[in-house]
């Protein structure tokens, strides 16, 4: 039931492509799809969710392709089949998605085939891999059964899209010890991954986005998620620096517009709907960051020839 050696990795592993059918958990296992044997959710609250499996076994799921409402682990007698006690966000799988909502990790989604059985529901039909999909929230409700049970949004991503971080802030207003050790964790490992660069641009704008002048709380105490969006792409083939002067603070919204190229700036700072040529907004600037006008002509170079 447990975890074994495998190491955590997220994204879809080499060789293998939506739709591939696999007979069983241990041929997921093998092929690095499912790495806790047993479990519908696999990781913890230390590395986030990679993977989950459906498996037709809380009555509360609803699945509609590219939106999934999945039902936590925890709670159901395994005899029964029934619900008998609350879930909560105590368990690891289920702080395991929120981690992956924190930190925008993509989540393999495995669906198990020809469900059968009153109790301990079976997929006979094998397990077909659905492809990555993005926490997008969580929050606790009462199920159909009765207790309460914790439920996730997952959103379908397409082919070149990348997750992005999400506000791990419960709806419900909710907070156990181990989502707020979730929330340390994200909170931790988004700094850690910052360069200082990144820092001290995300701190002169107080977390704000330039475009769209949103500051996404994620905390009760007032903590606020931004990310620096490098105007010219660092490393090959767009070799941008990791400069303030090369760096946008956005919110992830924004920041994913603006990296596919939907939005671009002019010399004077206006920003535009690339995809209707539309006004926008002026970017929001400030004296103590200046932004270079040779990194904006190079972000509009690259997408220039853009017709989709």
């Amino acid at each position: 039931m447990a975890s074994d050696s495998k190491q955590v990795t997220f994204g879809t592993p080499d060789g293998i492509s939506e739709g591939d059918w696999f007979k069983g958990h241990d041929e997921l296992h093998a092929h690095g799809l499912h790495r806790f044997l047993g479990r519908g959710i696999s990781g913890t609250a230390k590395t986030g969710a990679d993977s989950i499996v459906l498996s037709g076994g809380y009555i509360d799921d609803r699945d509609d392709g590219d939106e999934i409402i999945y039902t936590g682990e925890g709670g159901r007698d395994r005899d029964s089949g029934h619900m008998i006690a609350d879930q909560s966000l105590t368990d690891e799988g289920n702080a395991a998605l929120v981690v992956s909502q924190g930190l925008g990790y993509p989540v393999r989604v495995i669906e198990g085939l020809e469900i059968k059985g009153k109790t301990r529901r079976r997929a006979t039909g094998g397990y077909r891999y659905r492809g990555l999909y993005q926490v997008a929230d969580h929050w606790m409700t009462n199920g159909q059964e009765g207790f309460r049970i914790c439920r996730f949004q997952l959103l379908k991503l397409a082919p070149d899209e990348v997750a992005k971080p999400q506000s791990v802030d419960p709806t419900a207003g909710e907070v156990t010890d181990l989502e707020e050790e979730a929330r340390r964790y994200v909170a931790h490992n988004r700094l850690a991954r910052d360069s200082k660069v990144a820092r001290k641009l995300k701190a002169l704008h107080n977390n704000t986005c330039q475009i769209c002048g949103l500051r996404l709380v994620i905390s009760p105490t007032g903590e606020a998620y931004a990310e620096a969006a490098h105007i010219q792409p660092l490393g090959k083939p767009h070799f941008g620096q990791d400069r303030l002067q090369n760096a946008l603070c956005l919110c992830p919204n924004c920041h994913t517009r603006f990296e596919r190229g939907a939005l671009h700036l002019t010399d004077d700072f206006k920003v535009i709907d690339s995809l209707t040529g539309k006004f926008v907004s002026e970017l929001r600037r400030i004296k103590s960051h200046n932004i270079g006008v040779e990194f904006i002509q190079k972000h509009r170079e690259r997408w220039q020839d853009r017709s989709t």
